[in-house]
């Protein structure tokens, strides 16, 4: 999908307070703010369709979504509003619509439309670019937001929805590996985790947040390539679920996928204990983050409130996804063979 850059392609109303959106030819209105984030808005919108025959047909953005399943039945999306600042900005947009553009999974979110504008900063001032992404609407939120709300209860998920979420999540990272080049997602975590909670069955989880999706084999040759990297690790890949490899890279290295298996591995703990094994040396006096990741320091949590805890053979396969070394560290397809087996023995 290519972005469109003309004025005409999303105008809009007072989209803080309300208002109409349009994104190309399709309108929606604005029905509230979900969330914020750094210069990037989230609203629920809703579509508005010009008339009763394009409404039974699924209204307009049916006829630009290739696949039916994502289009919602009462018209309502997610619209992620981005207030592009400069070029550098800009780029980095452009290349996550490019890179939602590659896949085509039920388990990662995909991009229905987007669009860029130009809009001039006051009467005299510079023009700048806004985007305008719209995305399927799942009102649950986020894992974060779930293991937050279930910690304040005391509650937690069960072992078979714990395996059946990751589950999930390692259907969506496969897609991500086995593409040709590989691509990683390079910031797995639990806030980049939709739930939908669903009566009778596991919640279903989708993987979102392409920014930082990127080829995910690199080979480093320098020690300038690798504070490169590093550089760019620390700005896209959220330090707590941040791979070794990435905190102190070798000036010769081979970076390739395993580093969204340690994210991953960080992740399958949070939805166990609500955060990443290492987060409890930031509260620690003299505590160190990148010392307790490089050396895989996992502080396991005493029991559960009602005195019981997860199985052990839980533990074992987080500790197996977090070896310090990448090259020992098993990749997604030996994950799904593991966490089938955890499936087959701990669910009913």
């Amino acid at each position: 999908m290519g972005c469109s850059f003309s004025g005409l392609n999303a105008l809009y109303d007072a989209v803080n307070g309300g208002g109409d959106v349009w994104i190309n030819e399709n309108r929606f209105r604005v029905v509230r703010q979900l969330g914020e984030g750094g210069f990037a808005f989230v609203f629920l919108v809703k579509e508005i369709v010009a008339d009763a025959s394009s409404a039974a047909s699924g209204g307009g953005l049916a006829k630009k979504v290739k696949d039916p399943a994502h289009l919602s039945a009462d018209g309502t999306y997610a619209m992620k509003k981005v207030l592009i600042q400069n070029k550098e900005q800009l780029e980095l947009v452009r290349e996550e619509i490019r890179v939602s553009s590659l896949f085509n999974h039920p388990n990662l979110l995909p991009l229905l439309d987007h669009a860029i504008i130009s809009v001039k900063d006051g009467q005299e001032g510079a023009w700048k670019h806004e985007a305008f992404l719209l995305f399927p609407v799942h009102l649950d939120g986020t894992l974060l937001d779930n293991a937050t709300s279930m910690k304040a209860k005391k509650e937690t998920f069960s072992t078979t929805d714990v395996l059946h979420i990751f589950r999930q999540l390692c259907d969506g990272l496969k897609h991500m590996h086995s593409l040709e080049p590989p691509y990683a997602h390079n910031d797995v975590k639990p806030g980049n985790v939709l739930l939908t909670r669903r009566k009778g069955q596991p919640p279903l989880a989708i993987l979102m947040d392409f920014g930082s999706a990127r080829p995910s084999r690199k080979q480093i040759r320098s020690r300038q390539e690798a504070l490169q990297l590093q550089e760019w690790t620390s700005e896209h890949c959220s330090a707590p679920f941040r791979a070794p490899e990435l905190w102190d890279c070798p000036s010769h290295a081979d970076i390739d996928e395993r580093t969204d298996i340690w994210s991953l591995g960080c992740t399958l703990y949070a939805i166990m204990y609500g955060v990443s094994p290492f987060e409890y040396a930031l509260g620690e006096s003299g505590g160190s983050l990148q010392l307790a990741i490089v050396n895989a320091q996992i502080k396991w949590p005493n029991a559960g409130p009602k005195g019981s805890s997860y199985p052990e053979a839980l533990h074992q396969f987080v500790t197996w996804m977090l070896q310090p070394q990448a090259a020992v560290r098993p990749r997604i397809d030996d994950i799904i063979i593991h966490v089938d087996k955890l499936i087959a023995k701990f669910t009913k």
